[in-house]
């Protein structure tokens, strides 16, 4: 019987940690699950239920909201799909639904493509990939899209993995994020302006435990050092998992549940997800990259763990 995110991707190399293990999607790419050891890093969810909560889905042509699904494409309104109608809003792109085909396997990555088709409220043409690779310490990320059509198409990527140190409760876990400005939203989730997070409770730049927030929030000014911003959940333990991303990914979200369906009933879990542009970067520009025909863009994340014991030899 197939399952309801169509064939699973396996992917398995060694560590000085322990065996790492990722499971990709067919529909959405979506990482399913990535472990360390026993231990998951990526909150997993059932093979044989439905993504839930967009869990480590790619986002692309952009992630997050555009209200009203309209936006200015250089003096043309643009309609798009309604595709969070309580909200009255276009979420996530035009992939989340769609499936990918295998380009390259080995034992410890895998190369997924689809091809973003001109639509409704979208009339470019993309083919896009992303490489999901296992390295020594997590996995990596990249992402390439390009634009096989004869305007310059709007893009902005993201993506939205539910980080985890599976042998503790996600609730207790520390989640920080270096960034210093909380971008404010209406009661559709969608942006009003920003506020420096000095003083308020969306300052996580020391972190705050999971389960003592109620967070489904994004921020801008992310800190990049040496090219790259990180953000991250820690355990009392020390042990940490914490999702980097290169430049061009200037800012971040966090969404934090108690109604995950986990392997074994509802968990705590915490989305990471690291965006290009922010909600409505089409029609803000905010983040939105725009490319010219044939060329292409690449971009890149990661997750990495720290402080998991080395296995004997």
């Amino acid at each position: 019987m197939s399952a309801p995110t169509g064939e699973q991707h396996e992917l398995r190399s060694e560590s000085p940690a322990g065996e790492l293990r990722a499971i990709v999607t067919e529909l959405g790419a979506s990482l399913r699950l990535v472990s360390v050891g026993d231990v998951e890093i990526v909150q997993s969810y059932a093979e044989d239920a439905p993504t839930p909560s967009c869990a480590g889905v790619v986002l692309v042509p952009w992630p997050n909201r555009i209200p009203d699904g309209r936006w200015d494409d250089g003096g043309v309104e643009r309609q798009l799909a309604i595709t969070e109608p309580p909200k009255n809003n276009a979420i996530h792109g035009l992939l989340r639904y769609s499936p990918y085909t295998v380009a390259a396997h080995s034992d410890a990555s895998v190369t997924l493509e689809a091809p973003v088709f001109p639509q409704l409220g979208y009339p470019y043409h993309l083919d896009t990939s992303v490489t999901y690779e296992l390295v020594d310490d997590g996995i990596t990320v990249t992402h390439t899209l390009r634009n096989l059509g004869e305007g310059e198409a709007p893009v902005a990527v993201g993506t939205h993995p539910f980080l985890t140190i599976g042998d503790l409760s996600a609730a207790d876990l520390t989640v920080r994020v270096a960034a210093d400005t909380h971008i404010d939203v209406d009661e559709r989730l969608n942006p009003t302006g920003t506020t420096a997070v000095n003083g308020t409770r969306f300052d996580l730049r020391e972190g705050v435990k999971v389960g003592a927030v109620d967070l489904d929030d994004a921020w801008a000014d992310v800190h990049i050092v040496d090219g790259r911003s990180s953000h991250s959940i820690t355990a009392d333990d020390g042990r940490s998992v914490a999702m980097w991303a290169d430049e061009h990914f200037g800012y971040v979200q966090v969404y934090n549940t108690d109604a995950f369906p986990g392997q074994d009933g509802a968990v705590w879990a915490v989305a990471v997800e690291p965006m290009t542009g922010p909600a409505n970067s089409f029609n803000s520009g905010a983040g939105l990259h725009r490319l010219a025909p044939g060329a292409s863009w690449t971009v890149r994340w990661g997750i990495r763990f720290s402080g998991f014991p080395t296995q004997a030899s």
